[in-house]
């Protein structure tokens, strides 16, 4: 009987296996999906923090229950004003960048 031999590699590893190094256009593509991905988690659970419904944080910004369904669930890419206006109007928040090059 064979046995399989597993090798445990780290997450950039795995990454630059599955995706490719950085810089080409598949790892682009995943790093890309990667952060507007957290940014439907992020903005999920600061909801739930505030402990409002989609509805109701949509009612407050100007957008609909569908649209922030849609930014939580990772379907849908959101302008930088919508976001602006969500985490300000939606939250009381204010929204800070930072750009690593």
């Amino acid at each position: 009987m064979k046995t399989r031999e597993n090798k445990l590699v780290d997450l950039e590893e795995f990454i630059d296996q599955k995706y490719g190094k950085c810089g080409t256009k598949g790892r682009d593509k995943f790093e890309e999906d990667y952060e507007t991905f957290k940014l439907g988690v992020m903005l999920q659970e600061m909801r739930k923090q505030k402990n409002m419904t989609q509805e109701q944080l949509a009612e407050k910004c100007g957008t609909t229950k569908n649209y922030i369904s849609r930014i939580e669930n990772d379907a849908s890419d959101i302008r930088l004003s919508t976001l602006m206006r969500i985490v300000r109007e939606g939250f009381g928040g204010q929204l800070k960048l930072s750009v690593n090059l």
